[in-house]
């Protein structure tokens, strides 16, 4: 059977490149946007980056309704709201993946620093607003600019932060789409906070050095390091 995955905030880079891959890989992809028809743009053109006929758009909360795993790709700022607005439609035994990073430009600061949320972590924010629903922070230091490239397999792991371990086995078969990226399981929920510091570094790291796609590599774990 065929993966089914919302993303949500998939007009934009991030959602975008992951739902690029996620296509080519032959998942069925909902974009979920706003905009209805954002969405339905975004969705006809990584059908004919890829091939691939099961992407199609629709407005956030049409995306969310039935899938077993949402992929929320919204910048801080949109993310309480994004929430709010889908959290009815999703079914029982849907997990959440949360990529949001909870970076300063959202209050008028810098795109390169954090700001402290009261849940401790944007991922433990997701989980409040969405009680009984797994919630696994994932994806966070994956760039939008490497995932567009589809030619190129990317060089980086990925972190998984949750509390349940069925929901970030689900997560890292979904990583594993993505060729080059390696799922890790970094702990529970709680250390979410982490995962999403080391987002902002990596942006700061890209300004600093002039790229667009650093990402991270964990070296030393034995083979069960791997969800």
């Amino acid at each position: 059977m065929q993966t089914t995955v919302a993303v949500v905030g998939g007009t934009g880079a991030e959602g975008g490149g992951l739902a690029l891959r996620f296509a080519q890989a032959g998942a069925l992809v909902r974009i979920g946007s706003r905009n209805l028809e954002k969405a339905q743009e975004a969705a006809r053109r990584i059908a004919t980056q890829t091939g691939a006929a099961g992407v199609t758009g629709h407005t956030n909360d049409e995306a969310v309704a039935g899938v077993s795993i949402v992929v929320l790709t919204v910048p801080l700022s949109a993310q309480v709201e994004t929430l709010k607005a889908i959290r009815n439609k999703i079914v029982a035994g849907t997990i959440l993946v949360d990529a949001t990073v909870p970076l300063e430009i959202a209050i008028g600061g810098r795109i390169s620093r954090m700001v402290t949320l009261w849940d401790g972590s944007a991922a433990q924010q997701a989980a409040r607003l969405l009680p009984g629903v797994p919630v696994v922070a994932a994806f966070h230091a994956l760039s939008a600019e490497a995932l567009a490239k589809l030619d190129h397999p990317l060089d980086c792991d990925t972190l998984l932060c949750g509390d349940h371990a069925e929901a970030k086995a689900a997560v890292a078969q979904l990583a594993a789409m993505i060729p080059g990226v390696r799922a890790i399981d970094a702990g529970p929920l709680d250390a979410a906070r982490l995962l999403e510091s080391a987002a902002a570094l990596l942006i700061a790291l890209n300004l600093r050095h002039k790229v667009r796609d650093s990402g991270m590599r964990i070296t030393g774990l034995p083979s069960g390091g791997n969800v």
